[in-house]
């Protein structure tokens, strides 16, 4: 099966003062390359990517860009409302469900349009996937929602597994290109480690805390580091965070470790916990809420169904993904037994760089293969 997957988001006179403002006009449209956002079949998406790109929405602040996102709904008759975490529901056929999330990350990438390449915050990673999505689900009928916080807790993807059924498939929205679908990311697991030991002279033989936490960390590190061929198939250690030293009441020395551990699906969560605490000789590890890695078979009617898309829309071959960090697909395939692949257009090696931006054709293509996909799924 992995052999078919590649390894690796002003007024005197009126009437000549209103000549020369539509000139005006018109020469600043084709200047700031706005025309573009009126060419071919997808101009309504394309102007919906282009507020949605304008519109900030780092996590925890996706407000201004969800009532942009349900405004385009209600424009188009779809039930749709704004549930308790913020996301954007239009349940419709649940044949197919197709989700991607609003936030993004920090950062300015000013809004422009470029030769038909539209640069900004979000463009890829994932408003282009999102508006995509928003797109095909007006033109075929099928259920859609724009989750909140995948960029930090992913409390979106998280309420939304517990607040609806599961549907009959699933697309997650995410820069693979529109050529790529990806079938594969690896699990999550972050906590930190805590330690005490008894304040003393540093010239005593003793361990303190601060020694423990660093030999703990190279034990752990050390038992992961394994040749392997591509990094997908690793556990890739982090330490993100390191702070350590007396407490406060002088009697103690204190050290914590925020630690983060990318987990393949040839392992478990709990392979990966139960190694981590077999090395602990002094203190313990208090761990956040998991995420599961998934691989999903190329040979699910989701798989097959983009297989066929991609050539009829492109002519060329589809490119079958893994990706080595994690997505809400890891949230869903965690609770919902149904098959289900992660798409939307763009280059996932410009995910939250400061040269973000999304080709326009591209971001059509997209739609079309997206409409083709969930046209055939709804048929099967």
């Amino acid at each position: 099966m992995n052999a078919e997957i590649e390894r690796e988001d002003d007024e005197a006179d009126v009437e000549n003062a209103g000549a020369a403002d539509a000139e005006t006009d018109a020469s600043a449209v084709s200047d700031d390359g706005t025309d573009a956002l009126d060419e071919g079949e997808w101009a309504e998406a394309r102007h919906l990517l282009y507020d949605m790109v304008s519109t900030p929405s780092v996590s925890g602040d996706e407000e201004a860009a969800a009532e942009v996102l349900k405004a385009f709904f209600e424009a188009h008759d779809r039930e749709v409302w704004i549930d308790e975490v913020g996301n954007v529901r239009a349940p419709a056929d649940d044949a197919v469900l197709l989700t991607s999330h609003i936030d993004t990350v920090p950062g300015d990438v000013p809004v422009k349009i470029e030769d038909g390449v539209l640069w900004g915050r979000g463009s890829v990673d994932a408003t282009g996937p999102l508006c995509s999505m928003a797109a095909a689900a007006v033109e075929t009928g099928v259920s859609f929602v724009g989750v909140v916080g995948e960029e930090t807790s992913s409390r979106g993807a998280w309420h939304l597994v517990e607040d609806r059924e599961e549907p009959d498939a699933v697309v997650n929205g995410e820069p693979s290109g529109w050529d790529g679908v990806t079938l594969g990311y690896r699990g999550f697991l972050s906590g930190t480690y805590i330690s005490t030991s008894e304040l003393g002279h540093s010239s005593r033989p003793e361990e303190n805390a601060i020694q423990s936490a660093v030999a703990w960390w190279s034990r752990v590190a050390d038992f992961f580091d394994e040749e392997r061929e591509g990094v997908f198939d690793t556990v890739t250690t982090k330490p993100v965070r390191f702070d350590g030293g007396p407490t406060e009441d002088g009697l103690a020395v204190e050290s914590t470790v925020d630690v983060q551990f990318r987990v393949p699906p040839r392992l478990t969560i709990d392979d990966v916990r139960e190694v981590a605490e077999g090395e602990l000789t002094r203190g313990g590890v208090h761990w956040n809420k998991p995420i599961p890695p998934v691989m999903m078979s190329p040979r699910t009617d989701v798989a097959r169904a983009f297989r066929v898309a991609i050539r009829n829309v492109g002519g060329v071959k589809p490119r079958l993904l893994r990706k080595t960090g994690t997505s809400d697909m890891n949230i869903f395939a965690g609770t919902w037994d149904c098959p289900m692949a992660t798409y939307g257009p763009g280059d996932s090696d410009l995910d939250h760089a400061p040269n973000e931006h999304l080709d326009l054709a591209e971001f059509d293509s997209a739609i079309d293969v997206l409409v083709d996909v969930c046209e055939r799924l709804d048929d099967d």
